[in-house]
């Protein structure tokens, strides 16, 4: 809209699109609620009070908050594409999205960027994209892709990019790695997030002192509290695996609070429809005891004044008009959402007509030779062995050393004390590299499960009671062209196709919960204890978590950010 033209809707000189009457305002700039008239015209808010309109809606004195904003997240974990992702979020009140795609970009590099911005300008979502800053994200992996600086120097300029991605490399900006240092230069002007698990000291000083704004990897108050006081912007992450709000939440205060925001980062289709994303995290927030306002506040105006997104987070004149309207103020119940003016959904679905999916073409992503049960065999070269031990609701992991069980000289996995065996297998470049090793806290007494979604390089990872089950199951996996499966006694007992880089399907996102549900039953039938299988599954192959996790190229000690021998303790 020209300015002159926003300038006469605002003095009431022309009719308005539309007028909002009877509304109770959630005004995050000034922290109160104000019963309000609210004018929108071409999809931006023009005025408060009485205005000529072609269309008035009475909200009969219900709440206005502006549209959510999910401020780190990636797409690909919804298991669909970005057209999908909208159709399940929309409903739940988020309107605006800061995503890293760098799920797809470790698996197709800038084409992977591309294919998932392909068609957004017929979705109803304000879409801002994080640049991937690591991929590969460390040296101790094979990715399907590398991304240098000078890749990502053109599309930085673009006003759809935000800024640069979550900055997992620590070790390297800590210690000056010229490339590290070389891509966060390039990002001047904009938004460096970072990605710094249990940093602290001197160290996390050095690293906020290169130029990192933020961090969404906080899973205790105190490193929070560190952090915030160091200068960087929290986000308060609530996902499917990682569920970090309960334990952060209590640092946030009126004095503080404008530093602080919410983030789902990962969270799956169930999660997604069932519960929403930010709207879940308000929710919890305010049973947790944190004012709703402000609550709102970090959901709307924080990350928009962040990163920042001109003309929206908040209802105020020259700003889009993205909004919700809230039946109930504390359970954030929401009946209606607007998208630039627009009603997109409501009572829980998007509006027929709203999303225009185009459909992703799939390419197989997959180059490996076949794979047979012996190459998971593990000569028993000690008595006792580094595992990997899981963490309820968390994706950092535990080092444990436990005695293992031999058979033959071969080590093997011990159901009967929880330690199953862990494998990934490389899956981009045909160099046939497995790494091996040992893991806790699964609980199956039978089969494998295996997945091709592994963050972040996405190779196949696959764990299990027995080597033959293994091999079928990553076996299935790439015969599916990647996906999620379960196998035991060499019978897929249920499987999820993820055809799109292997992480995504050209499914609905119904249809995706449907089988995601179906495998999680199945899973847990075969004695599993989790109650995230394939999330908690997907970040063991992460090596930027610590304390323990596997690549294809073997064992890794995040602590001291280097390949570890499996057998002894050392």
């Amino acid at each position: 809209m020209k300015r002159e033209d926003r300038i006469a809707f605002a003095r009431g000189e022309k009719e308005v699109d539309l007028l909002l009457t009877n509304a109770q305002l959630i005004n995050v700039l000034s922290g109160t609620i104000e019963p309000r008239t609210i004018a929108i015209a071409k999809g931006t808010v023009v005025g408060f009070g009485e205005y000529p309109a072609k269309e008035v809606l009475d909200l009969k004195g219900r709440f206005l908050a502006p549209g959510f904003i999910d401020a780190h997240v990636h797409i690909e974990s919804s298991m669909v594409g970005a057209g999908g992702y909208a159709r399940a979020v929309l409903p739940h009140g988020v309107t605006t999205v800061v995503t890293d795609f760098h799920e797809i970009a470790n698996v197709m590099g800038i084409k992977g960027i591309q294919l998932m911005r392909a068609g957004i300008g017929t979705i109803p979502l304000n879409l801002y994209v994080m640049l991937p800053s690591c991929v590969p994200a460390t040296p101790l992996e094979t990715a399907g892709a590398e991304i240098r600086a000078e890749d990502l120097k053109d599309l930085m300029k673009e006003e759809w990019v935000a800024g640069l991605g979550e900055m997992m490399n620590f070790p390297g900006v800590i210690h000056g790695d010229p490339e590290a240092l070389k891509k966060i230069e390039m990002a001047q002007g904009k938004r460096v997030d970072g990605h710094a698990p249990g940093l602290s000291g001197k160290e996390l000083i050095a690293y906020i002192a290169a130029g990192i704004s933020s961090d969404h990897e906080c899973t205790s108050r105190e490193e929070a509290e560190e952090k915030l006081s160091l200068g960087m912007h929290i986000m308060i992450r609530q996902g499917s695996t990682a569920k970090n709000l309960e334990e952060l939440i209590h640092i946030v205060n009126p004095l503080n609070a404008r530093r602080c925001m919410f983030v789902t980062d990962d969270r799956h289709p169930a999660d997604l429809i069932a519960q929403g994303g930010v709207d879940h995290c308000i929710r919890k927030a305010i049973r947790l005891g944190l004012d709703p306002i402000i609550a709102i506040q970090l959901a709307t105006v924080n990350p928009a004044c962040y990163f920042p997104l001109p003309g929206i987070g908040a209802i105020a004149p020259g700003y889009q008009a993205d909004l919700v309207v809230l039946e109930d103020l504390r359970e954030v119940r929401i009946s209606q959402v607007f998208k630039a003016g627009r009603l997109v959904a409501e009572g829980g679905q998007v509006l027929p007509g709203v999303i225009d999916e185009k459909q992703v073409k799939a390419e197989n992503t997959f180059h490996l030779p076949k794979i047979s049960a012996e190459q998971f065999q593990l000569k028993a070269l000690a008595g006792t062995a580094k595992v990997i031990e899981t963490i309820p609701h968390q994706i950092i992991t535990k080092k444990g050393v436990h005695t293992v069980k031999a058979e033959a000289g071969l080590a093997v996995a011990d159901p009967e004390q929880d330690i199953l065996k862990i494998a990934v297998v490389e899956r981009h470049k045909g160099t046939g590299n497995i790494g091996l090793g040992f893991v806790k806290g699964f609980g199956l007494r039978h089969g494998a499960i295996a997945s091709s979604v592994a963050h972040d390089s996405h190779n196949i990872v696959v764990v299990g009671a027995n080597d033959a089950d293994m091999a079928q199951a990553v076996q299935g996996i790439v015969e599916m062209h990647g996906g999620l499966l379960a196998v035991k006694g060499g019978k897929t007992l249920a499987s999820l196709p993820l055809p799109i880089g292997g992480l995504m399907s050209d499914r609905s996102i119904e249809e995706v919960r449907n089988g995601l549900n179906r495998l999680q039953q199945t899973v847990k039938e075969m004695g599993c204890k989790l109650e995230e299988p394939f999330m908690a599954l997907s970040f063991l192959a992460l090596p930027v978590i610590p304390e323990l996790k596997i690549t294809d190229k073997g064992l890794v000690d995040v602590t001291r950010f280097k390949l570890v021998p499996l057998f002894g303790d050392a």
